[in-house]
């Protein structure tokens, strides 16, 4: 082979990459935008991240100062049924979540104290529905009326000494990603608990694990418990992950050229060894076959869903490049550029559909081809081969 062939196949892969660069900038540009104008509508309607601060009482001191109180024992039930939505190439992960709190706040000084108590609801961006705000038990119950004001709930209660009063508090309300429960800085915990029961299996917890957890029909039940902890973190769990068309079309496009590249490594050593002409035109047509998956595959997904869109345009770049293969070169360039497509450009795009598998699947496949390489041309003598061979047509 040619010098002069060999130069002009790496300025062809070059300017193949470039354009497959190019098309993954596209692809994410178009994806932010979508995402961006499509996030503002849903957090709209459904509301954002959640997160419900653990309530606090104040009352003041002989000297005036405001001193806080946290409450003596913590009860609350959360449900989260997960209800994702789809608009255009994303799937936003909205949940519904039904709140259920019990807290007990407890007058532990020598005098009858008036308590502030302070709720501070989630959001003030969705509707809270069916939102019972209760004080006290039994005949002394009342039901607060209360306005929110700020997104905080505020209530007074006059308590003897070591006197105590329960509240309860419950709500219905929409959220979107993720929901926590946060508590004040530094503040200490005491006889906390919280169980958590969720519709779905598939959980991250970023900030702190559940002490116990179990099955609960389809879902998850979830249970945090602090018998008396300073600086306890805070509770949060992500709403399952979803695949997401749009990135994944700018990951295919940009790696393209790695397939690109063992593809066009493997089929110039082996018309090499075979002594099968093939010109440079011949690899522009190629890298234009390869090219052709990932521009079909991103402007497929408004109109096909993901993994048809995925099968349609592989299938298309396998006969077009095989295809012409065939006919340009013979049948056993054939037999070796599909299954070298296959690997290089649908198996190697379709580990980007699951996370972490993406590397692994490179190695494997980089490691497979120097294996097979090195058996088919342990006994070639590449000095011939390059300089003194005489190509023939296949």
């Amino acid at each position: 082979m040619k010098t002069s062939h060999l130069v002009s196949i790496a300025v062809i892969f070059i300017f193949t990459s470039l354009a497959w660069w190019f098309l993954a900038g596209t692809i994410t540009m178009r994806t932010a935008h979508v995402r961006d104008t499509i996030t503002y509508g849903v957090h709209d309607r459904w509301g954002p991240n959640l997160v419900q601060k653990h309530p606090t009482a104040s009352y003041k001191a002989s000297d005036g100062d405001r001193v806080m109180l946290q409450p003596a024992t913590t009860d609350v039930k959360v449900s989260l049924s997960y209800q994702p939505v789809k608009m255009g190439l994303f799937w936003q992960r909205t949940y519904g979540m039904i709140f259920e709190g019990g807290y007990t706040f407890k007058n532990d000084t020598a005098i009858t104290q008036t308590l502030h108590m302070d709720l501070e609801l989630p959001t003030t961006k969705s509707m809270i529905d069916k939102i019972h705000f209760v004080i006290g038990e039994g005949e002394r119950a009342r039901k607060s009326l209360v306005t929110p004001e700020q997104g905080i709930m505020t209530e007074s209660v006059e308590l003897a000494p070591g006197q105590s009063v329960p509240v309860k508090i419950s709500y219905e309300c929409r959220g979107t990603d993720a929901w926590r429960y946060a508590f004040a800085d530094a503040s200490r915990i005491r006889d906390f608990q919280l169980t958590l029961i969720t519709d779905f299996t598939d959980v991250n917890f970023p900030v702190s694990s559940p002490t116990d957890r179990d099955l609960a029909g389809k879902g998850m039940k979830f249970i945090w418990k602090y018998d008396d902890a300073i600086s306890a973190p805070g509770i949060a769990i992500d709403m399952p992950r979803e695949l997401n068309a749009g990135p994944v079309a700018a990951q295919i496009a940009f790696w393209s050229p790695l397939s690109l590249l063992l593809f066009f490594g493997v089929l110039v050593i082996t018309v090499i060894v075979r002594g099968i002409r093939l010109h440079p035109v011949n690899y522009i047509f190629l890298a234009g076959g390869f090219f052709a998956f990932p521009l079909l595959f991103s402007y497929m997904l408004d109109l096909f869903p993901v993994y048809a869109s995925f099968a349609i345009a592989a299938v298309v770049s396998l006969a077009l490049v095989c295809g012409y293969l065939r006919a340009a070169a013979g049948e056993f360039v054939f037999r070796i550029a599909l299954p070298a497509q296959f690997a290089y450009m649908v198996l190697f795009s379709a580990s980007f559909f699951f996370k972490g598998l993406t590397g692994l699947t490179l190695t494997l496949g980089g490691i497979a081809t120097l294996a097979v390489l090195m058996a088919l041309t342990a006994k070639v003598d590449w000095s011939q081969r390059l300089i003194g061979f005489s190509p023939k047509l296949a």
